[in-house]
Protein backbone atom coordinates (compact mmCIF):
# COMPACT_ATOMS: atom_id res chain seq x y z
CA UNK A 1 0.00 0.00 0.00
CA UNK A 2 2.91 2.13 -0.60
CA UNK A 3 1.36 4.46 -3.17
CA UNK A 4 -1.46 5.34 -1.04
CA UNK A 5 -1.25 9.37 -0.38
CA UNK A 6 -2.11 8.99 3.57
CA UNK A 7 1.68 7.44 4.11
CA UNK A 8 2.99 10.64 1.56
CA UNK A 9 1.82 12.61 3.87
CA UNK A 10 3.90 14.80 6.45
CA UNK A 11 2.15 15.30 9.48
CA UNK A 12 3.20 18.27 11.30
CA UNK A 13 1.29 18.79 14.78
CA UNK A 14 -0.32 16.01 17.24
CA UNK A 15 -1.73 16.21 20.59
CA UNK A 16 1.13 16.03 23.73
CA UNK A 17 -1.23 13.12 24.83
CA UNK A 18 -0.76 11.03 21.63
CA UNK A 19 2.18 9.37 20.21
CA UNK A 20 2.17 8.76 16.70
CA UNK A 21 3.11 5.03 15.99
CA UNK A 22 6.44 4.90 14.15
CA UNK A 23 5.77 1.83 11.76
CA UNK A 24 2.96 -0.70 10.81
CA UNK A 25 3.30 -4.30 12.81
CA UNK A 26 2.67 -6.38 9.96
CA UNK A 27 0.44 -9.45 11.09
CA UNK A 28 -1.88 -11.81 9.27
CA UNK A 29 -5.44 -11.77 10.82
CA UNK A 30 -8.89 -13.07 9.48
CA UNK A 31 -11.65 -10.90 8.63
CA UNK A 32 -15.18 -12.99 8.58
CA UNK A 33 -18.54 -11.07 7.38
CA UNK A 34 -21.26 -10.63 10.21
CA UNK A 35 -23.29 -13.80 9.06
CA UNK A 36 -20.92 -15.88 9.45
CA UNK A 37 -20.75 -15.86 13.19
CA UNK A 38 -24.28 -17.06 13.07
CA UNK A 39 -23.18 -20.76 12.49
CA UNK A 40 -21.47 -21.88 16.33
CA UNK A 41 -23.30 -19.19 17.76
CA UNK A 42 -19.98 -16.77 17.96
CA UNK A 43 -22.00 -13.79 16.72
CA UNK A 44 -25.50 -13.76 16.55
CA UNK A 45 -24.41 -11.21 18.69
CA UNK A 46 -22.64 -9.61 15.71
CA UNK A 47 -25.79 -8.87 14.22
CA UNK A 48 -28.73 -6.18 15.75
CA UNK A 49 -32.17 -7.42 16.36
CA UNK A 50 -34.58 -6.08 13.81
CA UNK A 51 -38.09 -5.08 14.24
CA UNK A 52 -39.91 -5.31 11.60
CA UNK A 53 -39.32 -1.37 10.41
CA UNK A 54 -35.75 -2.57 10.16
CA UNK A 55 -34.89 -2.52 6.45
CA UNK A 56 -31.34 -5.04 6.11
CA UNK A 57 -28.88 -4.13 3.50
CA UNK A 58 -26.85 -6.87 1.70
CA UNK A 59 -23.24 -6.19 1.00
CA UNK A 60 -20.69 -9.04 0.04
CA UNK A 61 -20.05 -9.35 3.51
CA UNK A 62 -23.05 -10.85 3.85
CA UNK A 63 -22.66 -13.49 1.43
CA UNK A 64 -19.19 -15.25 3.20
CA UNK A 65 -19.20 -18.81 3.97
CA UNK A 66 -18.54 -20.52 7.31
CA UNK A 67 -14.96 -21.55 6.48
CA UNK A 68 -13.82 -17.92 5.26
CA UNK A 69 -13.63 -17.62 9.27
CA UNK A 70 -10.42 -18.96 9.86
CA UNK A 71 -9.02 -17.80 6.43
CA UNK A 72 -6.11 -15.61 7.29
CA UNK A 73 -5.79 -12.23 5.19
CA UNK A 74 -3.06 -9.72 5.15
CA UNK A 75 -3.65 -6.70 7.25
CA UNK A 76 -3.29 -3.18 5.77
CA UNK A 77 -1.57 -0.03 6.84
CA UNK A 78 -3.04 2.55 9.81
CA UNK A 79 -2.29 5.15 7.71
CA UNK A 80 -1.22 8.54 8.68
CA UNK A 81 -3.78 9.64 11.26
CA UNK A 82 -3.13 7.13 13.96
CA UNK A 83 -2.64 8.35 17.43
CA UNK A 84 -1.93 6.54 20.81
CA UNK A 85 -3.46 6.63 24.11
CA UNK A 86 -7.75 6.23 23.02
CA UNK A 87 -10.44 7.08 25.21
CA UNK A 88 -11.96 4.20 26.54
CA UNK A 89 -15.73 5.10 25.62
CA UNK A 90 -18.53 3.37 23.40
CA UNK A 91 -19.88 6.48 21.83
CA UNK A 92 -16.91 8.17 19.74
CA UNK A 93 -18.66 11.35 18.68
CA UNK A 94 -18.86 13.77 20.79
CA UNK A 95 -20.68 16.67 19.14
CA UNK A 96 -19.70 15.53 15.66
CA UNK A 97 -22.93 15.74 13.31
CA UNK A 98 -23.92 12.93 10.79
CA UNK A 99 -25.86 9.72 10.23
CA UNK A 100 -25.60 7.55 13.42
CA UNK A 101 -23.59 3.92 12.84
CA UNK A 102 -23.95 1.59 15.56
CA UNK A 103 -21.04 -1.09 15.08
CA UNK A 104 -21.10 -4.62 16.66
CA UNK A 105 -17.50 -6.58 16.03
CA UNK A 106 -16.76 -9.71 16.92
CA UNK A 107 -13.30 -10.98 17.73
CA UNK A 108 -12.34 -14.16 17.38
CA UNK A 109 -9.00 -15.79 18.00
CA UNK A 110 -7.79 -17.71 15.30
CA UNK A 111 -4.58 -19.68 16.99
CA UNK A 112 -7.89 -20.64 19.55
CA UNK A 113 -10.02 -22.59 16.87
CA UNK A 114 -11.77 -19.18 16.39
CA UNK A 115 -12.94 -18.99 19.71
CA UNK A 116 -14.46 -15.56 21.46
CA UNK A 117 -11.29 -13.51 22.36
CA UNK A 118 -12.36 -11.25 25.61
CA UNK A 119 -10.62 -8.41 26.71
CA UNK A 120 -9.52 -6.99 23.97
CA UNK A 121 -8.90 -3.49 23.23
CA UNK A 122 -11.18 -2.89 19.58
CA UNK A 123 -9.98 1.00 18.86
CA UNK A 124 -11.42 3.04 16.08
CA UNK A 125 -10.54 6.34 14.73
CA UNK A 126 -11.85 7.99 11.19
CA UNK A 127 -12.85 11.54 9.74
CA UNK A 128 -15.56 13.96 10.49
CA UNK A 129 -18.15 14.57 7.70
CA UNK A 130 -16.03 17.22 6.37
CA UNK A 131 -12.98 14.83 5.89
CA UNK A 132 -10.93 15.90 9.22
CA UNK A 133 -9.35 13.98 11.49
CA UNK A 134 -8.95 15.39 15.23
CA UNK A 135 -5.59 16.40 15.81
CA UNK A 136 -4.81 16.89 12.30
CA UNK A 137 -7.95 19.47 11.64
CA UNK A 138 -7.06 21.54 7.98
CA UNK A 139 -5.76 18.87 6.74
CA UNK A 140 -8.45 18.51 4.16
CA UNK A 141 -9.11 22.52 3.88
CA UNK A 142 -11.54 23.06 6.64
CA UNK A 143 -11.28 24.90 9.56
CA UNK A 144 -12.86 23.80 12.98
CA UNK A 145 -12.32 22.76 16.66
CA UNK A 146 -9.59 19.94 17.23
CA UNK A 147 -9.58 18.63 20.68
CA UNK A 148 -7.62 16.07 19.49
CA UNK A 149 -9.94 13.34 20.31
CA UNK A 150 -13.06 13.43 18.22
CA UNK A 151 -14.27 10.59 16.57
CA UNK A 152 -11.58 8.25 18.52
CA UNK A 153 -11.86 5.50 21.11
CA UNK A 154 -12.51 2.09 21.72
CA UNK A 155 -14.00 -0.54 24.46
CA UNK A 156 -13.00 -3.93 25.34
CA UNK A 157 -14.47 -7.05 23.93
CA UNK A 158 -16.96 -9.27 26.30
CA UNK A 159 -16.84 -12.55 27.48
CA UNK A 160 -18.22 -13.30 24.10
CA UNK A 161 -15.78 -11.61 22.11
CA UNK A 162 -18.40 -8.81 21.13
CA UNK A 163 -17.32 -4.99 21.05
CA UNK A 164 -20.40 -2.13 20.70
CA UNK A 165 -19.29 1.55 19.33
CA UNK A 166 -21.39 4.08 18.49
CA UNK A 167 -20.35 7.03 15.44
CA UNK A 168 -21.52 8.60 12.68
CA UNK A 169 -20.94 7.91 8.95
CA UNK A 170 -17.28 8.89 8.24
CA UNK A 171 -17.03 11.63 5.34
CA UNK A 172 -14.16 11.87 2.62
CA UNK A 173 -10.91 13.18 1.88
CA UNK A 174 -8.86 13.48 -0.96
CA UNK A 175 -7.53 10.19 -2.53
CA UNK A 176 -9.49 7.84 -0.46
CA UNK A 177 -12.82 6.01 -0.26
CA UNK A 178 -14.82 6.50 2.93
CA UNK A 179 -13.25 4.21 5.09
CA UNK A 180 -12.68 3.81 9.14
CA UNK A 181 -9.67 2.55 10.51
CA UNK A 182 -9.29 -0.01 13.21
CA UNK A 183 -6.70 -1.70 15.71
CA UNK A 184 -7.09 -4.56 17.96
CA UNK A 185 -4.95 -4.85 21.11
CA UNK A 186 -5.06 -7.66 23.96
CA UNK A 187 -3.10 -7.38 27.38
CA UNK A 188 -3.62 -3.69 27.81
CA UNK A 189 -3.59 -1.62 30.76
CA UNK A 190 -6.88 0.47 31.24
CA UNK A 191 -6.33 3.39 33.80
CA UNK A 192 -7.90 7.15 33.90
CA UNK A 193 -10.28 6.87 30.79
CA UNK A 194 -7.47 5.41 28.09
CA UNK A 195 -5.02 2.60 27.86
CA UNK A 196 -1.44 1.61 27.89
CA UNK A 197 0.79 -1.27 27.06
CA UNK A 198 -0.52 -4.43 25.32
CA UNK A 199 -0.05 -5.76 22.17
CA UNK A 200 -0.98 -4.93 19.27
CA UNK A 201 -2.63 -7.74 16.76
CA UNK A 202 -4.77 -6.33 14.35
CA UNK A 203 -4.47 -3.15 11.93
CA UNK A 204 -7.20 -3.04 9.71
CA UNK A 205 -9.62 -0.75 7.79
CA UNK A 206 -13.69 -1.02 7.40
CA UNK A 207 -15.55 -0.11 4.40
CA UNK A 208 -19.01 1.01 3.14
CA UNK A 209 -21.41 -0.14 0.66
CA UNK A 210 -20.81 2.40 -2.17
CA UNK A 211 -24.55 2.99 -2.98
CA UNK A 212 -25.45 3.37 0.24
CA UNK A 213 -22.57 5.80 0.89
CA UNK A 214 -23.34 7.74 -1.79
CA UNK A 215 -26.89 8.74 0.01
CA UNK A 216 -25.19 9.71 2.39
CA UNK A 217 -22.72 11.90 1.07
CA UNK A 218 -25.72 13.68 -0.62
CA UNK A 219 -26.87 14.69 3.07
CA UNK A 220 -25.95 17.38 4.99
CA UNK A 221 -23.35 18.22 6.53
CA UNK A 222 -21.39 15.60 4.55
CA UNK A 223 -22.30 17.40 1.18
CA UNK A 224 -21.06 20.48 2.31
CA UNK A 225 -17.50 18.95 2.06
CA UNK A 226 -16.34 19.98 -1.94
CA UNK A 227 -13.45 18.25 -1.84
CA UNK A 228 -12.75 15.26 -4.44
CA UNK A 229 -14.55 11.47 -3.27
CA UNK A 230 -12.30 8.57 -4.18
CA UNK A 231 -14.58 5.61 -5.47
CA UNK A 232 -14.61 2.33 -3.12
CA UNK A 233 -13.58 0.41 -6.74
CA UNK A 234 -10.59 3.35 -7.23
CA UNK A 235 -9.46 2.85 -3.60
CA UNK A 236 -5.67 2.33 -3.12
CA UNK A 237 -6.45 -0.42 -0.28
CA UNK A 238 -9.79 -1.69 -0.31
CA UNK A 239 -9.08 -5.00 -2.99
CA UNK A 240 -12.83 -5.94 -3.89
CA UNK A 241 -12.39 -8.81 -1.69
CA UNK A 242 -15.83 -8.39 0.60
CA UNK A 243 -15.81 -8.85 4.14
CA UNK A 244 -12.41 -10.61 3.98
CA UNK A 245 -11.35 -6.43 3.09
CA UNK A 246 -13.34 -5.20 5.63
CA UNK A 247 -16.83 -4.52 4.01
CA UNK A 248 -19.03 -4.63 6.63
CA UNK A 249 -22.99 -5.93 6.61
CA UNK A 250 -24.97 -2.57 7.51
CA UNK A 251 -28.49 -2.52 8.17
CA UNK A 252 -30.69 0.48 8.42
CA UNK A 253 -32.63 1.51 11.26
CA UNK A 254 -35.00 3.31 9.62
CA UNK A 255 -36.42 3.82 6.61
CA UNK A 256 -34.36 7.05 6.21
CA UNK A 257 -30.38 7.39 5.54
CA UNK A 258 -30.84 9.78 8.84
CA UNK A 259 -32.05 7.44 10.60
CA UNK A 260 -28.66 5.55 10.65
CA UNK A 261 -27.41 2.37 10.62
CA UNK A 262 -26.28 -0.49 12.29
CA UNK A 263 -22.73 -2.19 11.16
CA UNK A 264 -21.60 -5.82 11.98
CA UNK A 265 -17.92 -7.88 11.02
CA UNK A 266 -16.47 -10.71 12.60
CA UNK A 267 -12.87 -10.13 12.88
CA UNK A 268 -10.58 -12.94 13.91
CA UNK A 269 -6.70 -12.53 15.20
CA UNK A 270 -4.05 -14.34 15.31
CA UNK A 271 -2.83 -13.50 19.06
CA UNK A 272 0.38 -16.02 18.60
Amino acid sequence: MTGNNENDRQLDQQPARHRRDKGVQRRRVLIGGGTVALAGGLAAAGFASADTSTTTVTTDASASATSSVCTLTAEVTEGPYSLDGALIREDIREEKEGVEVQYTFTVVDQDNDCAPLADALVELWHCDALGEYSGFVGKNGHTEDDDGTFLRGGVLTDSDGEAKLISIWPGHYVSRAVHVHMRVHTDVTIADGTYTGGTLVHTGQLFFDADLNEEVQATSPYSDNTTAETSLGDDTVYDDGGAASGLLTLTALGSDVSDGYTATLTVGVSTS
